[in-house]
C-alpha cells in the first residue's frame, strides 16, 4: 500500500478545509483518513499511481490548504517519504527509484507537530528548508492520530546496503548536522527531487 499523507498549513485545519468541501470530500470517499501528525491527513492507496492521482484529483485543495504532500511507496523506502514532485517523477519513469535517496528535507517531530524542515544530503550536510520552519498549529478537530508505522529514522544513523536495505551507521559528530543535535521524538525523512533541493 502507498500512502499520502497532507500536511497543512499553519493557519488552517487541514482535515476541516478537505473534509467539508464536497469535490475533495468524494475525491477522499473511498479512503480512512488518519492523522499521523498534528494537522495532516493520510490515507493508503494500492499503488503509487493511485497516490499520485488522488493528489492531482485534489490539486486545487492543495494549493490553497496544504504546505506539503508526502507519498511513502514502500517498493521505493519502506521508511522514507517522497515528496509529490519525486512520486510523480518515478510514477512516469523519469526517475529511477534507487536515485531517490541522496537528496532529503528533514523534519523534526516535537509534540506531534513537524517542525524546522531542512534540505540535507545521505551524507548530512544540511541547511534549512527555504521558505519553511515554522512549527505546525495542532489540529482543532481533535481526531485520533493513527500510528505511522516503523518509527522513521533520522538520517544520521542510516545507510542503505546495494541492495535497498536499511542499515544502522554510526556517524562521526561532524557529519551530523547541527538539526539533528536538538532532541525530538523522531524525524521525518522526505526524499525530494534535484530542482527541489535547489530551491
Amino acid at each position: 500500500m502507498t500512502r499520502v499523507c497532507l500536511v497543512g498549513d499553519d493557519d488552517v485545519d487541514v482535515r476541516y478545509e478537505l473534509l467539508s468541501r464536497e469535490t475533495a470530500r468524494e475525491a477522499l470517499t473511498t479512503y480512512t483518513p488518519g492523522q499521523p501528525y498534528e494537522n495532516t491527513l493520510a490515507v493508503e492507496t494500492v499503488s503509487l499511481g493511485a497516490a499520485v492521482a488522488l493528489l492531482n484529483d485534489l490539486n486545487w485543495y492543495l494549493t490553497r490548504f496544504v504546505d506539503v504532500a508526502l507519498v511513502r511507496e514502500p517498493s521505493v523506502s519502506e521508511a522514507e517519504w517522497l515528496s509529490r514532485d519525486l512520486a510523480t517523477a518515478v510514477r512516469n519513469d523519469e526517475v529511477d527509484p534507487e536515485d531517490t535517496g541522496d537528496r532529503l528535507m528533514v523534519y523534526g517531530v516535537d509534540e506531534g507537530r513537524l517542525v524546522e524542515p531542512m534540505y540535507v544530503t545521505r551524507s548530512g550536510a544540511g541547511t534549512p528548508a527555504a521558505g519553511v520552519g515554522t512549527e505546525r498549529e495542532a489540529d482543532a478537530s481533535g481526531a485520533d492520530r493513527d500510528p505511522v508505522g516503523p518509527g522513521t529514522p533520522g538520517i544520521e544513523t542510516v545507510a542503505e546496503d546495494g541492495d535497498g536495505t536499511a542499515t544502522e551507521a554510526e556517524p562521526s559528530e561532524t557529519d551530523r548536522p547541527a538539526y539533528d543535535l536538538r532532541e525530538v521524538e523522531e524525524t521525518v525523512v522526505v526524499r525530494v527531487t534535484a530542482a527541489e533541493f535547489a530551491g
